[in-house]
């Protein structure tokens, strides 16, 4: 763990957007001793609060943001940041846009996207695992019921529920395609299929199914949904001479039969992202480049299941 001593206290940040995950956010970095202060369209009570970007820049200098608005709004607030010359550490919730950029400037030296489940323990541990073995096949299973996901929430006013803002279990549940991309190398082509099935109240995509070849993987298969009860999220995997199972709900690794339990706190892999960011210990983040390449495969894998055919990664760089 990156020593906590070594980030500076009492300085600046910024939060945009104070939804559920908004508020861990702020309520992370405030444990942190930063000075919290936040963007939203609601009257917030517990840090100081502004209504839009050019107002905060215009009365504070921050040393670091956090984007976490609804998905349609990250580029938006990325782009106003820019307009108003904030060049500090940015990261962007997941996933990073809900369309492609139209220009690809290289912003990973400052900028990094919110997968923060690349710091939990049984990935980190899998991480090693993957990246010194031989890979056979790889294989994750996600799911978890939407009306139920959020306590407190009207799901079905939710931007889970919604298209246009965003909504959709390949954006929400976009953890899983990117650490299939940093385990097992980028995607090379994609078929998929998905769309709005169940009975729910919501217009995105509640199931998707991936298949995948990858850089050092020929056979990789993604499963999500909103319909799990309990939630599900699991990962098999098969190397030369071992099979590999993991729960991210329980927190275990089973290693050719032999199992090993992890404690994780609530919050940690949170702590653990902002605190590898503000300690510029950048080997495990998401930085933004990689940010664009789990995008780039949602929206093959839209593709795929709307043209029921595979997608060619380098055919898809060069259109």
């Amino acid at each position: 763990m990156p020593k906590r001593e070594a980030i500076a206290k009492g300085m600046n940040c910024l939060v945009i957007g104070y939804g559920s995950i908004g508020r861990r956010h702020a309520s992370v970095l405030a444990n942190l001793d930063y000075f919290v202060h936040v963007i939203s369209k609601q009257d917030i009570k517990e840090y100081p609060c502004y209504k839009t970007v050019g107002e905060a820049l215009g009365r504070k200098r921050f040393d670091y943001v956090v984007i976490c608005n609804e998905t349609a709004d990250h580029y938006q607030s990325f782009q106003e940041l820019n307009a108003h010359g904030y060049t500090g550490k940015i990261l962007i919730e997941k996933p990073i846009f809900s369309e492609m950029p139209p220009a690809f400037p290289d912003y990973s030296d400052r900028v990094f996207v919110g997968y923060n489940l690349r710091f939990h323990p049984v990935l980190q541990k899998l991480y090693d695992i993957c990246r010194h073995n031989d890979l056979y096949s790889f294989h994750v299973y996600a799911g978890q019921y939407l009306p139920s996901w959020r306590p407190g929430t009207d799901y079905p006013k939710s931007y889970s529920a919604s298209r246009a803002k965003g909504g959709g279990v390949l954006n929400d549940l976009s953890h899983e395609l990117d650490y299939v991309l940093w385990l097992v190398g980028n995607w090379v082509r994609v078929s998929a299929t998905g769309g709005k099935f169940s009975s729910l109240e919501i217009d995105s995509a509640d199931i998707f199914s991936l298949l995948l070849e990858t850089e050092r993987c020929p056979v990789t298969s993604v499963q999500l949904n909103y319909l799990d009860i309990p939630p599900r999220r699991d990962i098999i995997a098969h190397l030369k001479g071992m099979s590999v199972k993991a729960d991210l709900i329980e927190n275990t690794l089973e290693f050719n039969g032999k199992e090993t339990r992890y404690d994780v706190d609530r919050n940690i892999t949170y702590l653990l992202q902002h605190e590898a960011i503000l300690n510029g210990d950048y080997a495990a983040l998401c930085p933004y480049r990689e940010g664009l390449h789990a995008l780039e495969l949602i929206k093959a894998a839209e593709t795929a299941s709307e043209r029921r055919m595979w997608i060619e990664r380098v055919n898809l760089k060069k259109s």
